[in-house]
Parts: structure tokens; sequence; C-alpha cells
């Protein structure tokens, strides 16, 4: 018997500190760690100790014994990794941390509180003595667990239980609905603690820089997934959904996400997910019964991940086809000859191919089709289609592939149109920013002025905003390690200056800036008012998004006979 690693991995890799035989890979400090889809484990070397199971956070680990016909291919995925990365005997040890050094006193602050800023904040509390305060311009924590993750993925959103048992802690403090660059300078927040670390995600998008981009009908992914998701800068967007196609341009997890929600079931959206409600209405009047994924480059260079396309084949509410023209040409021959192809991108061509041999009904479709760019979105008042230019993929010498424009292309009727194709940063007040690459400039999590790049004390950064938008929720663990590694460093060097102002001093700043600030257990409060209000209804939660809900369900948590009033 051995375990298997399944579809909801976060690559938070909890379950490699316990592995007592040390089977699960790629880990941390691995270079494949940062790249990679999912975690493996090997059914060779697993002892079937179960001590991962218990450890991982989203219930991504099952017996093989107990795998479903859905789970059964991640039975092979996970040895397949193996096939091509042998466990060596003298795999890295981790890195070294600075436990021997007192760091009593230090104190740091972080903005965000999203996973990035959650794993920093563990990594320094589990030093005795060291004391962060976590600042969110938002009145709810955890950032894209809550309002990015998809809301039929429950059981990633899970993670949040980790995030949770951190904010438990003593030497932790939460404060919420307080921006700092608004409510508080950056160089405020540099007087009152020996460090800062940036943790604001990228929430941001990139355009396609086409004609008609501006188009009523055309929006970025962002602000659909933002709109769903409840997120309260999106949730007053409004989206025609009364024509029968929309178009994705991009393919990544997110582009499946977005076509995944607007296709499936509304009974199951209801019931099954914390979908907004206002979303959910809208969803209910859809016409929408097809939509197109357009990805530049050929299936063996998709960007989403073989879990989430495994997961969207299993879907019982669509089918999936694949444009059937778009992979005539796509030299996958050559990448499937290479000695040197990981195995999931061998998978992600047969899962292509798989799907694209089946026949499959023409209702509520996802289709991908490849081998196409965004030229122009058509239309005069509003989206009518898009003209897609046709891409052809090239070997060069190094075997590298590249999408090149060729001269043909064909017009797409849709009503519809989401752009996908990567998100980027946003600039801080008092805080340097790279403009071009949409992040903080940082040498491994040390923020740099970019004119001189000269580093700047006591200021770091971790996640997206550090390292552009990549990797999974648990990617973050590792790269939040890194930062927080060098900033215990540079503690226990002296590099870092001690505080003018105590937390006594800021607390009375933010009682006059902010006297409306949330803390953690306030949010703990709003938090059971929407699972109460989920149960109630059916769902696992319903989400409080304005500012009145979730000021009224915190007054109604503390009168036992009061009843949510929703407006």
């Amino acid at each position: 018997m051995t375990f298997v690693i399944l579809q909801s991995c976060c690559n938070e890799a909890s379950c490699v500190d316990v592995c007592p035989v040390d089977c699960i890979h790629p880990k941390p400090g691995e270079p494949a760690f940062m790249r990679a889809e999912m975690l493996h484990i090997d059914p060779t070397t697993c002892i079937d100790c179960g001590a991962c199971v218990d450890a991982c956070p989203v219930e991504a680990i099952k017996p093989d014994y107990e795998l479903d016909a859905n789970d059964e291919p991640y039975l092979a995925i996970n040895a397949a990794y193996f096939d091509r990365h042998p466990i060596a005997e003298d795999d890295p040890v981790t890195r070294a941390t600075h436990k021997k050094f007192d760091h009593a006193g230090l104190r740091v602050a972080i903005v965000g509180t999203g996973p990035s800023a959650f794993y920093a904040a563990r990594e320094l509390t589990d030093h005795k003595g060291v004391e962060v305060t976590m600042f969110d311009r938002l009145l709810t924590p955890y950032g894209l667990v809550r309002a990015g993750v998809a809301p039929d993925h429950q059981t990633t959103k899970s993670v949040t239980d980790v995030f949770k048992s951190t904010a438990g802690r003593k030497a932790l403090q939460v404060k919420l609905g307080v921006e700092v660059g608004e409510t508080i300078s950056h160089n405020e927040i540099l007087a009152h603690y020996h460090a800062v670390i940036y943790a604001v995600g990228a929430s941001g998008d990139r355009r396609m820089q086409v004609p008609g981009e501006d188009l009523p009908g055309s929006y970025s992914a962002t602000e659909f997934v933002g709109w769903y998701n409840g997120q309260p800068d999106y949730a007053d967007r409004e989206f025609d959904l009364s024509s029968e196609r929309a178009v994705v341009v991009g393919n990544g997890n997110v582009a499946l996400d977005v076509a995944r929600i607007l296709l499936s079931d509304k009974g199951q959206l209801e019931t099954r997910t914390d979908i907004a409600e206002h979303a959910l209405a809208t969803l209910r009047q859809s016409n929408i019964r097809e939509v197109v994924i357009v990805g530049r480059r050929g299936r063996a260079q998709a960007a989403y991940t073989n879990p989430e396309l495994l997961a969207l084949i299993q879907h019982p509410d669509i089918n999936v086809r694949v444009d059937a023209d778009s992979i005539v040409d796509d030299h996958v021959d050559a990448v499937l000859q290479s000695t040197a192809t990981e195995p999931h991108i061998r998978l992600k061509v047969q899962l292509a191919q798989d799907i694209s041999d089946r026949p499959g009904s023409e209702e509520t479709s996802i289709v991908l089709r490849y081998l196409s760019a965004p030229a122009a979105i058509l239309g005069t008042e509003k989206v009518e289609g898009i003209r897609l230019s046709h891409t052809k993929i090239s070997v060069g010498p190094d075997g590298a592939t590249h999408a090149e424009l060729t001269t043909e292309s064909d017009d797409l009727a849709a009503g519809l149109v989401l752009r996908s194709i990567g998100f980027k940063g946003r600039p801080l007040k008092g805080v340097p920013f790279d403009e071009s690459r949409g992040v903080i400039p940082n040498v491994d999590g040390r923020v740099v002025d970019s004119d001189p790049a000269e580093v700047l004390t006591g200021v770091y950064t971790v996640g997206w905003i550090k390292r552009g938008a990549n990797g999974v929720i648990g990617t973050n663990r590792k790269c939040a390690g890194d930062t927080v590694e060098l900033l215990l460093a540079d503690h226990a060097e002296g590099r870092l200056a001690a505080p003018a102002r105590d937390q006594e001093s800021l607390d009375k700043m933010l009682a006059d800036r902010a006297p409306d600030h949330l803390v953690m257990s306030d949010w703990n409060q709003i938090d059971k008012a929407e699972r109460s209000a989920g149960r109630a209804a059916g769902r696992p939660r319903v989400k409080f998004i304005r500012e009145f809900d979730i000021r009224q369900a915190l007054r109604a948590s503390a009168t036992p006979q009061s009843s949510l009033v929703r407006d």
C-alpha cells in the first residue's frame, strides 16, 4: 500500500516535514519545488505510516485503496515523478535557522494577511519573544484564499485553518481595516518596528493591448473572480451574460476557474460553494452555453496544471472539447521525444489528445483552443466578438519552444471576453516599485531602491509582490521562510535599527485615525456568523461583503438574541 497526493494539493509541504522516510518530493530547497504543479509520494519508499495525512491542511492525501475513479490517475502521476526524479541519497538539508540567537524584543510589521503573510508570521513567531503585527486594508483576512480561490474549491480554502491557528498566537496581532500608505505611512511603520514585510500580493492585471479592449463586455479575470468571490472592490461590477458564448484569453488555472463557474450547475453552486449571492443571482440568468479558452502556445506549453484540467474533465455538468485544428501542428513530437521532458508535460499533451479523441456534446462546453492570440475585440457599442491570430510553434537550437504569429486569423462571435494573461502588483506609497515587472524590487526578499540599487534597511517582501504571480498557495511557505531567514540574520548581525516608538504609540495612532478597525477576535465572530448564515441556507457559508453587513454581523454576534440583518 502507498499514500497518494491528489488534486487539491496546495504545495504547503507540511507533509514533507513529518515524513519519516523522506518520500515526498519535490520539497523546499529542491530546484523543482517553486515551479511544481503538486507534490508527489514515492510509492516504492512510502512505509504507509499516515503521518502526511494528518499534516495536510487541505485533505489532499489518501491511501491507494481509498481512491475512487476520479482519483485513480494520481497513483500514476505520483509514481511518474520519481521515474524522472529518483530520490537521491544525499538530498539537501533544509536551510539553517538562527535558533541560537535570542530574538526576544524583535518587532515586525507585516502588510497583508494572505498566505505569504501568515507563513511569514508563523516563521517569525516560532522564535520566542518576537512580536508581529499584521495589517490589512480590508475588514476580512486571508487575501486570495478568500477572494481568489474558486468558490467550488472548498477543500483548498480549508488551508485557512492553519492561518487561524497562527493568528491565535499571543505574539501576533492582526489589524483589519488599516491601509498602510493611507491610514499609516511606510515611514511611520518603520518608526514603530525593527522591520516591515510587504505581502500585498498582485491585485493588478496585465492587458492584451489590442483594439477594442475597453469595450463594454471586455473585462479582466481579476474583476470577474473578485465579483463572484465577493471581494468588496468588485462587488458592484455588472456582467452581461446574455450571449451564448464567452471567450477567456489565457489558459492558466484562473481561466479554467472562470470557465467552470460560468457553466456549472447553479444549484450545485448554491449548495456546495460560498459564491457571492449577487453573483449567483446573475449566473442563474446566464445564457452562456460555451466558453472558449484561448492559449497562445500549444498543449505542451499550456499554463494550466494537470490536476485542474483533470478536475475539469471529470466535472459532471460540463463537456470539455479541444479545437482540433489548434493541435494539428504544435510540435509535440519533438517535446515527447526529448528525454528531458518532464512527466507533467507528457501528461498535459496526453490529456489534451484524449479530450480531442473522444466524442463530445455541443451543450455547455468548454473548448480548449491552442495556438491563437487576440488581435482585436470586435464590436461598436459593446463586445460582439474577438479576432484571433493564429500562431505556430518553433523549436530553437536549445530545444526551447516559441510561439510566432502567422498571417492567418479568424473571427469568433462572443458577447463576453475575459482576459486572464497574468497578474501584477500595484505600487504602494513610499515603497520602491518595478513597473515593468509589477513587483517590489528586491534581492531574495530584501527590498532595494531601484536607483541606485541599494538594500533598504528593515524592508522586506514575500509572495507574489516579491517574485511575480507564480506558484500555488503552499509555494508561499518557502518563499516567506526564505525572506524571514534573511530578516532574522540581519537582526542577529545587528543590521536592523531599533524602533523609535513603541507599540502603545502605534495603538494610540490607530485609535485616532482608524477607530473602527477590527482585530482577529472580531473576524472570528464574523466568521462564525457567515458559517451560521450558511447553515441556515444550506451552504458552506454566506459571505458578508459590504462594510455595513460585516459590522452588522459583528454587532449581532455581541447580542445573543439578535438576528443578522442584511441590506
